[in-house]
């Protein structure tokens, strides 16, 4: 496989760090880690508790993450919540043999989120929650299925935000077909310019209706 940009960056920087183990760990780690999330998950982890990153001249933890390892901020998040769920709230899955599938740190970050929502909602249904532990922990399936079948009951949303996302959809999508109509000779320019009119009368609407809210 063909290294890509960053991968090459973060590669240099280990050889450059060689003479500091933990340092260029936590970069052979970030070229791996979509196969062993869970080990750049605890190395982060260790960075950040014992606050490595200041040796390494860095002014924050987030700084170091974003510019060495090229990780996104809400990724670093989740490999470390992650980490730290499973370490507090699954051990067991800490112990399982190397070769067996290992949910992945999305999966593991949307289980840490319901059972945090679950102890500070009582409402939850305690079978969802058993379910949806038993899915991600034990059955490995996907993430996004789990999130389809319980996203109504575990994360509700109101009627108005749902309004509110529709109209931000539609907003966008209306727009981008103006701009390609604008510049487009695909179609006739009539039906162009009565579909253009269309839209800004849409998005007029749209826009009124956000005034409004």
């Amino acid at each position: 496989m063909e290294q890509t940009n960053v991968d090459r960056a973060l590669a240099a920087l280990e050889e450059q760090h060689a003479d500091d183990p933990q340092r260029a760990n936590a970069l052979r780690l970030t070229r791996r880690f979509k196969s062993s999330w869970l080990e750049l998950g605890e190395a982060l982890t260790e960075v950040k508790r014992q606050r490595t990153w200041e040796r390494w001249g860095y002014d924050s933890f987030e700084t170091y993450t974003k510019t060495e390892l090229k990780l996104r901020a809400d990724t670093v998040e989740k490999l470390t919540g992650s980490y730290m769920f499973l370490h507090k709230r699954a051990p067991e899955v800490l112990r399982r043999d190397p070769l067996e599938a290992l949910p992945s740190y999305q999966a593991i970050d949307y289980l840490r989120r319901v059972e945090e929502k679950a102890a500070e909602d009582d409402t939850i249904p305690k079978e969802a929650l058993v379910d949806v532990r038993k899915q991600i922990l034990d059955d490995g399936v996907p993430v996004a299925k789990v999130a389809r079948l319980y996203n109504d009951t575990l994360f509700p949303v109101s009627d108005a935000a749902k309004r509110e996302s529709n109209r931000k959809a539609l907003k966008s999508a209306a727009t981008k077909l103006r701009d390609l109509l604008a510049d487009s000779s695909a179609i006739p320019t009539r039906l162009a310019g009565a579909l253009g009119e269309a839209l800004d009368e849409l998005l007029a609407e749209l826009s009124g209706e956000a005034k409004a809210a």
